[in-house]
């Protein structure tokens, strides 16, 4: 803790100092791997949707005791399509999934968990679920998120500025869309829990970058008139000052979620807690990472074109300083770390005689 500390208060400084802004390209190639991965999970395997959103049927067993492996042997011999998913909730209650069956279909797996649970049929709460109910919950979840796209937009041009509203919202959408890619690339089912889990890591994934954003600005408020560095990397120094804040908290954030994806869906077997917390945990890794690498670096790059920046970028190359960020377009041309100012040394005063 101490040496983080210490690493912390060298980044405020500019003492060290990592060269995010000006590696842009590396995170930007990082991030269009995932993205295409992702684009190729959905169109290849596609989602696994839960029977709330492909219809199905679900059987809720009311007895103590319960096991989930006791409700797989009660329907093994039951001729069901498709796969069968078997949920523990709480100590008394334990569910099973099928997807669409016929009336004796359902009337043969009421009465093997019957059999097996030793229960009376009236213990067993039997559901019937069609597609239109999860197509109105997808429906609305897209609602929402265009909604809450088009609010924050408006909110941060008022705060800030056009560009950085922009760059978050690109960095919303890329955390978005990466994890229902690896959603759709390693097979997790897809229920409304999740959706709740998608809609609630736009806020954090906001909460980030605006927290970074808030410091571009004021590093680069007087940036144009004081002359000494480009716009790059007076934004390369605000991310340094902010990524051990940020890492400290998405550290803060992951550890409970964790806790509960292992608890509730490791020792529990509870399948909503699963989903839920499985969807904010992939969500909180993939927005701390983009509130650092993707959002400031986009946000440099759209500035770095005003004629402005370029003129600034000029000024500060003819000085000596860095080259041009955003004027070369060289592969060897983006160095944007803040060099440490040399601080002079005393003058020569010539000596006082002192007074007779």
């Amino acid at each position: 803790m101490v040496k983080l500390s210490g690493l912390g208060g060298r980044l405020y400084s500019g003492e060290t100092s990592f060269n995010i802004i000006g590696n842009r390209r590396r995170w930007y190639a990082v991030s269009s791997v995932f993205i295409l991965l992702s684009i190729g999970a959905l169109f290849i395997q596609g989602l696994h949707l839960g029977i709330e959103f492909k219809g199905g049927s679900s059987y809720t067993v009311n007895k103590v005791g319960t096991t989930v492996e006791q409700g797989r042997a009660a329907v093994a011999d039951v001729d069901i399509p498709g796969a069968i998913i078997v949920q523990k909730i709480g100590d008394d209650k334990l569910k099973i999934q099928t997807g669409a069956l016929s009336a004796e279909q359902s009337t043969a797996v009421e009465k093997a968990l019957t059999i097996a649970f030793n229960v009376p049929l009236e213990s067993i709460d039997t559901q019937l679920i069609g597609p239109s109910w999860g197509e109105e919950i997808t429906k609305k979840a897209l609602y929402g998120l265009f909604a809450f796209l088009i609010v924050i937009m408006i909110f941060l041009t008022m705060i800030f500025e056009p560009k950085m509203a922009i760059s978050a919202i690109v960095a919303v959408v890329h955390d978005v869309f990466i994890t229902v890619g690896i959603y759709a690339l390693v097979g997790f089912d897809v229920t409304p829990a999740t959706v709740i889990g998608f809609l609630t890591i736009l806020g954090y994934s906001l909460y980030d970058t605006v927290v970074v954003f808030d410091k571009v600005r004021e590093n680069t408020k007087s940036v144009a008139a004081v002359g000494k560095v480009t716009y790059s990397q007076a934004a390369n120094l605000a991310v340094n000052q902010t990524i051990v804040r940020s890492a400290n908290t998405s550290l803060i954030a992951l550890l409970p979620v964790g806790a509960i994806l292992f608890v509730g869906a490791g020792l529990l077997g509870a399948g909503t807690l699963k989903d839920l917390s499985l969807a904010l945990f992939i969500g909180l890794a993939v927005g701390t990472y983009s509130s650092i690498f993707i959002a400031p670096p986009l946000l440099a790059s759209l500035r770095e074109k005003e004629p402005a920046m370029q003129a600034l970028a000029k000024r500060v190359a003819s000085r000596g300083g860095a080259e041009p960020v955003a004027v070369s377009t060289s592969a060897n041309s983006e160095r944007a770390a803040i060099r440490p100012s040399v601080g002079r040394g005393p003058r020569n005063q010539p000596k006082r005689k002192g007074r007779k």
